[in-house]
């Protein structure tokens, strides 16, 4: 690419096998809002405070046995499309109680509304640019776009995501928040790699470059990509020298033998296709020198729950709400 921000980068080129497993919008933000509005004037054949039954098939028997008369069973009725699978993108910021080190595709665990799985998210930049560069480490004090396959999702929607703890076994530790971004699997997520070289021998603006390339068909398949050097070069490849990787170059200048011949290339990452659905208990552990953290929690009716660390033995729940449903449910 000649310029990363003006350079016209295909969405559909070269597309992995897994988007052959996803459903795409052609917008939406429209869809979204249709959906939710068709939602609000919906007449349900079960209004609240009737007595049902509710039957359901392919139940893993395993599931089924660890049910208990004591813990409830709580069912949720998805709204259309959010049983089809998408690139899902949320918008997550580091939480400062957690200093592990997070990378690329460490595996992570999501809880974004009623929904709980595991993933391997990779990170992105949050701009308003039509290609974004990816992010190899989850620091703190930046927000960044995590993307994963996982069922479509509409926002607003809040994202919690936890990482399994090194200390103890069944315990997770809260590494970051955030909320749904959007569902679009054209979205650019761009790798740079930059390869090196050194002057061998030096002619004017022409030059013996060597140590980039090791083989004469690897020269000759980045024979047309542009060369640039730290001292502001640019230059182009001639010909390959040999068999063991020099190759002769020209550049539009002069040449310093204590310069760095570059070769900047791109490459779009995608997600790896690794979406676990967890529907067991999680442990959830909060460092002990946090007391007093404060961690919000808002449903898709807009009820907040937030959650205070007091001691090492448990938390204050405060409800935002005057529902007594709400309070049963808590």
């Amino acid at each position: 690419l000649k310029s990363f921000r003006k350079s016209v980068w295909d969405p559909y080129e070269n597309l992995p096998l897994e988007y052959a497993r996803i459903f795409q919008f052609e917008n939406f933000t429209q869809t979204r809002k249709s959906v939710l509005k068709s939602v609000q004037y919906e007449e349900a054949p079960a209004q609240p405070g009737m007595n049902i039954t509710v039957y359901i098939k392919d139940v893993a028997k395993s599931y089924f046995e660890s049910l208990t008369p004591q813990a409830p069973l709580v069912l949720f009725s998805p709204l259309p499309h959010e049983q089809k699978m998408s690139t899902i993108h949320f918008l997550l910021s580091r939480h400062h109680s957690n200093k592990d080190i997070i990378k690329s595709k460490d595996p992570l665990i999501f809880i974004v509304g009623y929904r709980r799985f595991e993933a391997c998210p990779i990170y992105s930049q949050h701009t308003l640019a039509n290609k974004f560069k990816f992010e190899k480490f989850f620091r703190h004090g930046q927000q960044v776009i995590a993307t994963v396959y996982a069922p479509i999702m509409f926002s607003p929607a809040t994202v919690l995501v936890f990482k399994k703890s090194a200390l103890e076994a069944e315990a997770v530790d809260l590494v970051a928040s955030g909320t749904v971004y959007k569902v679009d699997p054209c979205r650019c997520i761009i790798k740079r790699v930059v390869l090196s070289g050194y002057p061998y021998k030096i002619n004017k603006r022409s030059a013996v470059i060597r140590y980039m390339f090791h083989n004469r068909e690897d020269i000759m398949w980045f024979k047309p990509v542009e060369l640039s050097t730290k001292e502001g070069r640019r230059g182009h490849i001639l010909e390959s020298l040999g068999t063991h990787g020099y190759m002769k170059c020209r550049f539009d200048g002069h040449l310093n033998s204590q310069d760095t011949v570059l070769m900047k290339l791109y490459k779009r990452v995608f997600p790896k296709w690794n979406y676990n659905p967890i529907v067991e208990d999680l442990a959830i552990r909060i460092p002990l020198s946090n007391l007093g953290d404060t961690i919000s929690y808002t449903t898709r009716k807009s009820r907040g729950y937030r959650f205070r660390v007091d001691s090492d033995r448990g938390f204050d729940i405060d409800i935002d709400s005057d529902d007594d449903d709400d309070d049963r449910m808590i």
